[in-house]
């Protein structure tokens, strides 16, 4: 089915015509990776992922506050990046392919100098296949905790070594460890980014709350 309609949407687009697919809620559209690849290339605008068994995410845009919040906490681990000079930083545009072949955007991610390196220079330019060390998820007023609490989990289950989910609604912030319990804290002005970002202390205000 994923083939048929790529292939229909690429016809659209061929001819310059838009179209539009009204997908009821109990329909999902299952894609393999290089009709994901050419989807995302064909609707730049669009975020879309891949879950695991080759199904279709269409997320949608962040809002002004959310979207101002994420570039914060973006521009904070970039900072701290350009000074600490020890890996990559990647934005919400970026998608991984994870083990279990999901391809997954989170909010802000990095990964070790060492480890990126080693990903092929044409896997870089695609969907690479590295399991970043750090992700974060920040929530927006639409987003459902329990499916971000469900992908923050999937992340370090698949390799993440330190996850952060925070919440401006609750003004909480789950921090997500390989082998211990999440921990919660509640309106915290500051987050360590511990041995996995050393250095790296995450001021809060704009990010969690005004």
């Amino acid at each position: 089915m994923g083939a048929t309609l790529l292939e229909q949407a690429k016809a659209d687009v061929a001819k310059d015509v838009g179209t539009t697919i009204l997908l009821p809620s109990e329909v999902r559209l299952k894609v393999d990776a290089d009709a994901f690849a050419a989807l995302c290339a064909a609707n730049r605008d669009m975020r879309l992922e891949r879950e695991a068994d080759g199904g279709l995410a269409v997320m949608s845009p962040a809002s002004g506050r959310s979207g101002r919040r994420n570039m914060e906490l973006g521009r904070q681990i970039a900072n701290w990046n350009h000074t600490a000079d020890l890996g990559a930083a990647f934005d919400s545009s970026t998608g991984f392919t994870f083990p279990d072949g999901s391809i997954l955007a989170p909010d802000a991610a990095w990964t070790q100098r060492e480890r990126w390196d080693r990903v092929p220079v044409e896997d870089q330019d695609r969907f690479p296949h590295i399991v970043p060390d750090f992700v974060a998820e920040l929530r927006s007023p639409s987003d459902s905790i329990k499916q971000l609490q469900a992908k923050t989990a999937h992340y370090i289950a698949q390799g993440v070594r330190l996850g952060w989910l925070i919440d401006p609604t609750t003004q909480t912030v789950e921090i997500y460890r390989p082998g211990r319990d999440v921990e919660i804290l509640t309106r915290p002005e500051s987050l360590s980014g511990e041995e996995v970002l050393p250095g790296l202390v995450m001021d809060l205000k704009g990010v969690l709350f005004d």
